[in-house]
């Protein structure tokens, strides 16, 4: 688990967050019914190498792109390909990115045209979640603090949060410890400590919680199928509280 001890460490962090911020920004402009997935991977990495950063996906673990898009009832790891989007859908985007040495990763998951209300509460109920889990990222709490505060928004909301995949701590390298859950009992896990580098990440699924891998061995799928969202923040802890390094 990373510690940034120091004002260029911080800045090493805050630059990588800026990166995949400003991808994200990007997708957002070119997300529209008719664009394949594979399209928006090939912008992002453009965009990514034009600063002067690598993305942090691509190759890791052999994973063959530069954004995981998934969409509708894919949870995450989706693979940028020919599929088009239509009005109606949603895409849940992750992107990473390293730059002198350090690690920026986020996730938004955006609606493509005319969707309907339920879909909306989805996306607005886990980008609130996030924000909830965030704020309980601060100096003195345990880390289930934040997974608490994630899960008990999510199911008053009706929804459920996905258990079989959890944020992680980040810096060097974009998986280190200690991992998150989206769910979890408060006051429990580590103490959390200025310098400390989080990746929060809830996963909400408008049906049941349990998902499954696709034949690719990457995507992963609600089983009920039904709609699957995602949102995702770099989260640096500070004197000051939680700061967001991929806010754009």
């Amino acid at each position: 688990m990373i510690e940034l001890k120091n004002a260029s460490q911080f800045e090493r962090m805050r630059i990588a967050g800026r990166v995949v911020a400003e991808t994200l920004a990007l997708m957002r402009e070119h997300v529209k019914p008719g664009v394949t997935t594979l399209e928006l991977d090939r912008i992002a990495e453009d965009y990514i190498r034009s600063q002067g950063a690598i993305p942090a996906f691509k190759g890791y673990n052999g994973f063959p792109a530069t954004l995981c898009t998934s969409v509708n009832e894919q949870v995450v790891h989706g693979i940028p390909g020919l599929r088009t989007l239509e009005s109606g859908d949603i895409i849940s985007i992750d992107c990473g990115a390293v730059i002198n040495g350090y690690v920026g990763d986020a996730a938004v998951t955006l609606p493509i045209g005319d969707v309907g209300e339920d879909i909306l509460k989805l996306l607005r109920v886990t980008e609130e979640s996030l924000m909830l889990g965030i704020a309980q990222a601060k100096v003195g709490n345990r880390l289930y603090d934040v997974s608490y505060a994630v899960q008990t928004h999510v199911e008053a909301s009706g929804f459920s949060v996905v258990r079989d995949y959890v944020g992680h701590g980040i810096g060097r390298a974009m998986h280190e410890d200690p991992q998150i859950p989206n769910y979890g009992k408060p006051g429990r896990g580590p103490r959390l400590e200025v310098g400390m580098a989080l990746a929060i990440e809830p996963m909400v699924n408008m049906g049941t919680y349990e998902v499954q891998s696709l034949k690719d061995h990457w995507t992963v799928v609600t089983k009920d199928s039904r709609p699957s969202a995602h949102f995702e923040h770099t989260v640096a802890i500070t004197e000051n509280g939680p700061e967001i390094l991929t806010r754009c």
